[in-house]
């Protein structure tokens, strides 16, 4: 039987970018919150609590981005031009972000200052650029014969910074979440109170974007079940799994919450994150490129899907075990006096 390759390598991308949301958002949530910690020593912690998997968290970008370009070259031709400048922005902040993660610990009492602003700065601003690149991808990209045919500024509407905002709620939730599951005493408080407030956010924002999603992208709402005014039970009815997984995520946040859970209420931001991502896919695939090229469109040649496979086949394996021995070996809670080296 023959292996549908360019399936395949949709599949790994997709994996690599759900990955890289749901583990990179954790700790670039705890940067957006630095600013409301109660003192350095609170921001010692949290910087501590991230410190021996942040770099390795970005591996699933690097995973994502470098297979866009080698598997599906077309799709990375046309999202390339049309998404440089918030694509650009967030590579910057991450690049400054990783600077004031080294360069704080060794700050003196001013620099330390700077550092600090800069680790929460360059968190705020990935965040917000990496929700521009989504709502841009959502709203799709203006294609002539292949190519990208749009305005350089095509990814800057309301719409999107809806998305971007949300996103930015949605990272301070698991920001938040984490932060509880790691941390003790006074910070532990903070986080439930922070958790609590992102938590509200995340859930109005994620309910304004989907319906501003179905309102003004109808090939979505088509897909939804929403078309001519009406509702086609017979499309909508086997997806509402997909809502019911976020309200499940929801629910498990809040009780965890109310019953002082270390670990649910991470769990719970998990599935919300996954329900979002799970209704994107819905709404434009088999698409690559929203809305005018497909995947199989876009991909390589057999011959240079299977050569990368074998590659993958090999390297994913060290990727996952790796991830998780450095979160066994760093399990259980972060101490005030844990110290970053």
């Amino acid at each position: 039987m023959d292996l549908d390759l360019p399936l395949i390598w949709a599949g790994i991308i997709a994996i690599a970018v759900l990955m890289y949301v749901l583990l990179d958002g954790f700790d670039l949530g705890v940067g957006i919150l630095f600013p409301f910690a109660g003192s350095p020593a609170e921001r010692d912690t949290m910087m501590d609590s991230v410190a021996p998997v942040w770099d390795g968290n970005e591996t699933w970008l690097v995973l994502g981005g470098g297979g866009l370009f080698a598997a599906f070259p077309a799709a990375y031709g046309a999202l390339m031009p049309a998404l440089y400048i918030p694509i650009l922005i967030m590579l910057m902040a991450l690049i400054l972000r990783g600077v004031a993660f080294e360069f704080r610990l060794r700050g003196r009492r001013r620099g330390k200052r700077f550092w600090t602003a800069a680790f929460a700065g360059g968190s705020i601003a990935a965040t917000l650029a990496q929700g521009f690149v989504l709502g841009g991808f959502i709203q799709g990209v203006t294609l002539r014969e292949g190519q990208f045919a749009g305005g350089a500024f095509d990814w800057l509407t309301p719409y999107t910074l809806l998305v971007a905002a949300g996103l930015l709620a949605g990272y301070a939730l698991l920001g938040a979440t984490w932060l509880i599951w790691k941390t003790e005493d006074e910070l532990h408080g903070r986080a439930r109170r922070w958790a609590w407030l992102s938590t509200a956010a995340t859930a109005a924002l994620l309910a304004v974007v989907s319906v501003a999603t179905l309102l003004v992208h109808p090939r979505i709402a088509e897909r939804w079940g929403f078309q001519d005014g009406g509702i086609n039970t017979g499309e909508i009815l086997p997806l509402l799994a997909i809502p019911l997984v976020g309200l499940a995520g929801l629910i498990m946040v809040a009780a965890g919450l109310r019953r002082r859970s270390h670990g649910l209420p991470f769990l719970g931001a998990f599935a919300i994150f996954l329900s979002g991502y799970l209704g994107l896919a819905v709404g434009f695939f088999p698409n690559i490129v929203p809305y005018d090229m497909t995947f199989r469109q876009a991909a390589s040649a057999d011959n240079a899907l299977g050569l990368m496979l074998v590659g993958v086949a090999i390297l994913l394996p060290f990727i996952l075990g790796y991830t998780a021995w450095v979160y066994w070996v760093f399990r259980g809670k972060v101490s005030a006096d844990a110290g970053y080296h």
